[in-house]
């Protein structure tokens, strides 16, 4: 008998492919033919068209991921647009209810030409991350920091051009005069001391770059408005911009609870001066301590550890500006 070469039929033979599987079988919804595909479907169309998922979609494409840039809540959005806070966009709650203040915000932002955009309660929540906007919420622009060399150059500029002054109390308290802060993280308290600055007549504020506060909403709101006319620089490193100024004939006094001399009494208040704040908790660090001249205290009752920074800075601010009033009367 003949035997044939050549593959033959079954399992092993030329048809094997026709053998192999289609894998698993596809659920219900993933067959186009199906009707549980034309229902998959349509539940995608419905919620794409929710007004609530639209809303979301809007809202990412203006709300900012970080709330420091936001005011909200009616007295203080109204009180932020008095004092000029610099703003970009002013988002109002759909069919809202009109109070005087409200009347207000929008005549303010109307007249500062402002953006003014209505928005439904979902996207007033989502773009203040919190539901305590009263309907309304300022969107505040970047702060536009100086550099420490414009600073010090105006200073020095103007105390040149005040020599000429017939007045002695006017020429030393044309002196410049910064205060500068070390750790003061709050913002809050840094709008208290920019506050305290412009009152006291002085040059401006000096911050390290890291470890402080930035100049914020919250910052610009507690200033009153002084932010918007005490310049404000930010240094890499604060002992080095210091040990920059002590070269260019400026002193430098450090606040401590346990300094050796008491403010306004250390004998630089009529130099340039810079005045250093530390933070609340740990004071002035080391290096900028050791760059100080003077380590001056504020002296104050034995029941309270230690005073809010702003409140500290206020009273030295204060007591520099006495000290040379002081010195131009005896001149």
């Amino acid at each position: 008998m003949a035997i044939k070469k050549g593959p033959t039929k079954g399992s092993g033979g030329k048809h094997r492919n026709k053998l192999k599987g289609y894998g698993p079988t596809p659920k219900a919804e993933d067959r186009v033919y199906h009707k549980a595909y034309k229902a998959k479907k349509a539940a995608e169309r419905r919620l794409r068209s929710d007004p609530r998922l639209a809303a979301r979609r809007r809202v990412d494409k203006f709300a900012s991921a970080d709330t420091s840039d936001l005011v909200f809540g009616r007295n203080s959005v109204l009180e932020a647009l008095r004092v000029g806070v610099p703003s970009s966009t002013l988002y109002i709650l759909s069919r809202i209810e009109h109070d005087d203040r409200t009347r207000e915000i929008v005549k303010i932002a109307g007249a500062n030409g402002l953006h003014m955009m209505e928005a439904d309660r979902l996207e007033m929540d989502r773009i203040a991350r919190s539901g305590n906007h009263q309907g309304v919420i300022l969107k505040v622009e970047p702060y536009q920091y100086s550099s420490l060399h414009e600073l010090v150059e105006r200073a020095e500029k103007k105390a040149k051009a005040m020599e000429a002054a017939n007045s002695a109390t006017a020429r030393i308290a044309a002196r410049p005069l910064f205060i500068a802060l070390d750790g003061v993280t709050d913002p809050q308290n840094l709008g208290a001391v920019i506050r305290s600055a412009a009152a006291f007549g002085a040059n401006g504020v000096i911050l390290p770059e890291r470890r402080s506060a930035s100049v914020n909403a919250a910052a610009w709101k507690v200033s009153a408005g002084a932010a918007a006319h005490m310049p404000v620089a930010r240094v890499v490193n604060l002992t080095k911009a210091i040990e920059g100024l002590k070269e260019r004939g400026y002193y430098v006094v450090g606040l401590d609870g346990g300094g050796d001399k008491l403010v306004g009494e250390t004998g630089f208040e009529t130099d340039p001066l810079v005045v250093v704040l530390g933070s609340e908790g740990s004071g002035l660090s080391r290096l900028v301590r050791e760059a100080c001249d003077a380590i001056a205290g504020i002296p104050i009752s034995s029941t309270v550890e230690s005073l809010n920074a702003s409140v500290a800075a206020g009273i030295s601010l204060y007591a520099v500006a006495n000290a040379r009033r002081k010195a131009g009367e005896a001149a």
